[in-house]
């Protein structure tokens, strides 16, 4: 485990869930589902914030520390969301009666098009990379936990740019609820919440904003 803390970052904040809420036994240690993706996400982002103010880094270092983090936000984020709309699209269509391969295909290649865009060319054979995906097999819907915890993790950093004081000990309390509150629950204490669409709104234009800044410095 401390080998896995120094080489990935979010381990360390997956670990900190699991000591802190240790104590509640392993059937309620585990937060939310996509709550505990967050941790994940949280431990890879927040070296990202700040960086410029302790590294004196050069242009060339600003930029691709910059887009490696707006490609993980792509991943985490838009990338999930169309796996997402995907698997409501087969599951739906599924009510009517089962599917063949090539409209589980089509269905694949509608989504990705418009989750790539016109700048990435879709060529022949991706319409069958959707089987490359275990979740969608193994675990049903639950790549939204990753968009989720990306858009958590941005709203919680807000919070705590604009009132750090006692954060830190509200974070340590979600971490130690483990299990044992809902989403809406653990939220509650920083002010935020899910069913708002501005909490969306709010970690979504986090991401827009570095797509801008990336944008100028190319």
């Amino acid at each position: 485990m401390r080998l896995s803390v120094v080489r990935r970052p979010e381990a360390w904040s997956l670990y900190g869930e699991a000591e802190r809420a240790d104590p509640l036994g392993c059937y309620l240690a585990v937060l939310a589902l996509g709550v505990n993706r967050a941790l994940e996400v949280i431990g890879r982002d927040l070296p990202h914030h700040g960086v410029d103010e302790v590294l004196d880094l050069a242009r060339e270092q600003r930029l691709a520390l910059l887009a490696g983090k707006v490609e993980d936000m792509i991943n985490t984020v838009v990338r999930q969301i169309a796996f997402y709309s995907f698997e409501r699209a087969v599951h739906t269509e599924r009510k009517n009666g089962e599917l063949t391969a090539e409209r589980i295909g089509q269905l694949w290649l509608s989504v990705q098009g418009e989750s790539l865009g016109p700048a990435i060319e879709i060529k022949p054979g991706y319409e069958t990379f959707w089987m490359y995906m275990p979740h969608f097999i193994h675990s049903p819907f639950y790549v939204y936990a990753y968009a989720f915890g990306d858009c958590l993790v941005n709203s919680l950093y807000a919070v705590y740019e604009h009132a750090s004081e006692g954060f830190a000990e509200r974070y340590l309390d979600m971490l130690a609820a483990g299990g044992t509150k809902h989403y809406s629950e653990l939220l509650r204490p920083f002010g935020l919440d899910a069913k708002d669409p501005k909490f969306w709104d709010g970690g979504l234009s986090v991401i827009a904003v570095m797509f801008d800044e990336l944008e100028a410095m190319g």
